[in-house]
């Protein structure tokens, strides 16, 4: 993604969401309590795909759960695949 996205935590809501071009992207999670978060949605419209939309707000929720401590249970199969490319690439198995 080569634009700068402003991404708004919304606490009351669960949310990180971001607008871009007058279209809504969002992450949706629930507190679990116990310092855990599940993270089961992340939403692009078509409009957005393929330009890293998601994979910014994943990289923000993460950043917040650690940043606070939390665990983070990925219900969303995006997020699951984004965490564990991450980790891929950090152990240097990431072939692509």
């Amino acid at each position: 993604m080569t634009e700068q996205l402003n991404i708004h935590h919304d606490r009351t809501s669960h949310q990180f969401e971001t607008v871009v071009d007058g279209h809504r992207a969002y992450l949706a999670y629930v507190d679990l309590g116990k310092q855990t978060l599940d993270i089961y949605r992340t939403f692009v419209p078509d409009a957005l795909r393929g330009r890293g939309v998601a994979a910014v707000l994943t990289r923000h929720a993460l950043e917040y759960a650690e940043r606070e401590g939390y665990t983070v249970i990925p219900s969303c199969s995006y997020v699951e695949w984004y965490i564990e490319r991450q980790a891929s690439a950090a152990d240097g198995s990431d072939r692509e």
